[in-house]
């Protein structure tokens, strides 16, 4: 989020809670906590689905990004899911999809990751 220009400077996993100064908010689908996504299952994903667009709904926040495609894919149902600004809202916030950072993910270089959050920032920024 940092290279991206998202905040000043790089907050450590510790501080997470910092990200709010700067307009961000952090969250999950499925509230337990794992070392990777893939120990998550897609039909616990989709069991979430319905808590969590109510998290969003609730909190009302004007865009919401989802690291990945699968938890998008899981909880809407739809498997033609794209990068990017999706064309269809979630919980009422401007949806984004981009390539989830995990050091697992090698089908993007860090070049290619921060240009994708570093288009929504943009977005975002540039939208009332």
């Amino acid at each position: 989020m940092h290279l991206a220009g998202f905040t000043p400077e790089q907050i450590r996993p510790e501080d997470d809670h910092t990200i709010l100064r700067y307009g961000c908010g952090l969250t999950t689908v499925v509230p337990r906590a794992t070392a990777q996504a893939a120990e998550l299952s897609r039909s616990e994903i989709e069991q979430a689905g319905d808590g969590f667009r109510r998290k969003i709904e609730q909190y009302a926040p004007r865009n919401i990004v989802f690291l990945g495609k699968m938890a998008l894919s899981a909880i809407s149902g739809s498997r033609d899911i794209d990068w990017g600004l999706q064309t269809k809202p979630f919980g009422g916030a401007r949806a984004w999809v981009v390539p989830n950072p995990s050091g697992l993910n090698r089908a993007f270089n860090l070049g290619a990751l921060v240009a994708a959050y570093r288009d929504v920032r943009i977005a975002v920024a540039s939208t009332p």
